[in-house]
């Protein structure tokens, strides 16, 4: 136990973290290293289904009974599926947080997955698809990562197509969770007023209980794509752009520089370089920002706008302008200084949120085997130097690839 967190691990291989407050509400998640990168070929989206079919009822409960246990008592159920981890969450009055475990275990331990609620869900599932599609802001994230992680998992959306969904039913979505949800690979995170004794029994009694198991695969790092630029006539109102390239993991020590590179760039913040120069000053676009994504092997850096048909080429002369003074000049005393005033601001601020404190250290918890305080965080942000934050940008984006919406 440090300051900050109550990290454990039960027998069966469950690691656990809590962080003790003063808040009247509790959350709990489990956390699982399965997404959609552990798709075989013919299960696109069974990640994402099984997500779902955690909903539609248990060993010991129908699907209403599920959808009702903590709403009825003001608290809520929820769960998502990123191409790596798969995650059920549960907030509820500190006083009904057992009642929330148990239910979080119930789902993610004894969901039976009916074959007729799945065919209902299937079509809830399309209608998601169809939404996405009518959304080219988000179309083409998926159509991107297509072609820059091609022939990996990586490379298809977490939701899959119609016609992967019609092969999925209870008996396939049974084996996947066997293959992938073993407790190797779980941590149970945990948030609230509850001493580290008393949540490391509930942690025993509701999920101590199960078995050990461990996965027998390694997951296969995705090849390099050669540098591409595809155009697709969409016949939108805008036109829409990613650009982008391959980056840092999870565990490369240059991901934090380039993290402060990306918030320079083309932060959430609206004096970002790309928000200052395409924006406001030349009123090219609306949406302009640049992301950083890193996964277990593999990153991935993106840049994207949307602007009138007319303005996207001025607007990519503009970002690479932008790119360019970074990669070639590095950053004054000062503005070092103030980019990592800004950086560690944003990050205190999202961690103000509990819930999404708590996903995040048990997410970390996932990835590393461990935690970092938020001082030891705000040390490594504050070792990072200008000539490091130069580096990732020349390394990155030497030459991106492009995919337009026209």
């Amino acid at each position: 136990m440090n300051s900050e967190f109550y990290i454990y691990e039960l027998s069966n291989g469950i690691r656990c973290i809590h962080r003790q407050t003063k808040s009247g509400v509790a959350r709990c998640a489990i956390m699982i290293n399965a997404g959609t990168r552990d798709e075989r070929k013919g299960e696109e989206g069974i990640a994402h289904f099984t997500e779902h079919g955690f909903f539609k009822g248990t060993e010991h409960r129908k699907a209403y009974q599920v959808n009702c246990r903590l709403e009825n008592l003001g608290g809520e159920l929820n769960a998502y599926t990123t191409k790596e981890d798969t995650t059920v969450h549960a907030t509820v009055l500190r006083g009904d947080f057992t009642k929330a475990v148990e239910l979080v275990a119930d789902v993610v331990f004894h969901s039976t997955f009916p074959d007729h609620e799945l065919d209902k869900e299937r079509e809830v599932i399309l209608d998601e698809i169809n939404t996405y599609r009518d959304s080219p802001m988000d179309a083409i994230y998926d159509e991107y990562e297509d072609l820059i992680f091609a022939g990996s998992e990586l490379g298809h959306n977490i939701l899959g197509t119609p016609r992967s969904l019609k092969k999925i039913n209870s008996e396939a979505i049974h084996r996947f969770r066997e293959r992938t949800h073993t407790t190797d690979k779980m941590v149970f995170a945990s948030i609230g007023n509850i001493s580290p004794k008393r949540i490391k029994e509930i942690a025993e009694r509701y999920l101590g209980i199960y078995a050990p198991t461990k996965r027998d695969y390694e997951r296969v790092a995705p090849t390099l794509v050669e540098p591409f630029e595809r155009v697709i006539n969409k016949h939108t109102h805008q036109a829409h752009c990613i650009l982008g390239a391959r980056a840092y993991n999870l565990r490369d020590n240059r991901r934090l520089p380039y993290a402060l590179f990306t918030n320079i760039l083309g932060g959430p913040c609206a004096n970002s370089r790309l928000n200052v120069s395409v924006r406001e000053r030349n009123g090219l676009t609306y949406n302009i920002g640049a992301s950083y994504s890193s996964l277990s092997d593999c990153g991935l850096a993106t840049i994207y706008f949307s602007s009138d048909h007319e303005n996207s080429e001025r607007c990519r002369e503009i970002i690479g302008r932008e790119v360019k003074r970074l990669q070639d000049n590095a950053l004054t005393a000062r503005q070092l200084s103030m980019a990592k005033r800004q950086f560690v601001a944003q990050l205190a601020i999202v961690n103000e949120a509990a819930e999404g404190y708590m996903l995040g250290v048990g997410k970390s918890l996932l990835a590393y085997g461990e935690v970092d305080t938020l001082e030891e965080s705000y040390r490594k942000i504050n070792a990072v130097t200008a000539s490091e934050i130069m580096e990732v940008a020349n390394e990155v984006w030497q030459t991106p690839s492009v995919l337009l919406y026209k």
